[in-house]
């Protein structure tokens, strides 16, 4: 029997890279410190606006355009005064090159385009990149796209080697109307969704009293 530490089990926010045609697992990236703030910004999709018909201005032409920012810290003192053989030999690099690569295509895949160009190939395909997602408890399993990245990097070891870091993510998520609803990330989508739509089901409504009024009408 172990003893209780006393401590509740604390989840950690992070990225799931996942291969867009089987579905497999590819990596799994979690947040060494969850961040303090997390700033979610939606843009409505609307029809009403200057100049459209009165009769459209209530409707909704699809899910709003919503972004996610966050900053992480990425830390390897323990490590280094454990001595921890990676961290010792490369710093947290490790870390910040997982990050990094989500947005970079394959080396591979450079290559062979490459040599379909040399060979004479007029139009090649753009690179299919994995499918992330952000994953910041079980309601909110979100496709995103990194829009913004940063690496500010804030202490070296002797061989310079950096071994403290922030990492600034700016984030799109990626909705239906992005992957539609066959793809696997457009399921992900509709179930972050209908959570939202579960959650407000949840909410206890007020009263206009509340308010100062006794009606609307």
């Amino acid at each position: 029997m172990t003893a209780f530490t006393g401590s509740p089990y604390l989840i950690k926010g992070g990225i799931v890279l996942v291969d867009p045609q089987t579905s497999a697992i590819l990596r799994v990236i979690a947040l060494q410190y969850n961040p303090d703030t997390l700033t979610r910004t939606m843009q409505v999709h609307g029809t009403g606006g200057d100049g459209n018909n009165r009769s459209e201005a209530l409707r909704l032409t699809g899910p709003p355009t919503e972004t996610i920012k966050l900053e992480a810290e990425i830390d390897g003192t323990d490590q280094l005064e454990t001595a921890d053989k990676l961290t010792t030999n490369v710093g947290i690099q490790p870390q910040l090159a997982a990050l990094e690569t989500i947005i970079y295509p394959a080396s591979d895949h450079l290559i062979a385009n490459n040599n379909i160009s040399r060979a004479g190939t007029i139009e090649i395909a753009p690179m299919e990149s994995a499918l992330t997602l952000f994953i910041w408890n079980a309601n909110r399993i979100i496709p995103v796209r990194i829009t913004e990245f940063s690496i500010t990097e804030e202490a070296f070891d002797v061989n310079l080697n950096p071994i403290r870091a922030k990492v600034s993510l700016g984030m799109r998520v990626l909705n239906v109307d992005d992957l539609g609803f066959d793809n696997k990330g457009g399921n992900l989508y509709m179930s972050y969704q209908q959570n939202k739509e579960r959650l407000a089901a949840m909410f206890i409504s007020g009263s206009l009293s509340k308010l100062g009024i006794k009606a609307i009408v």
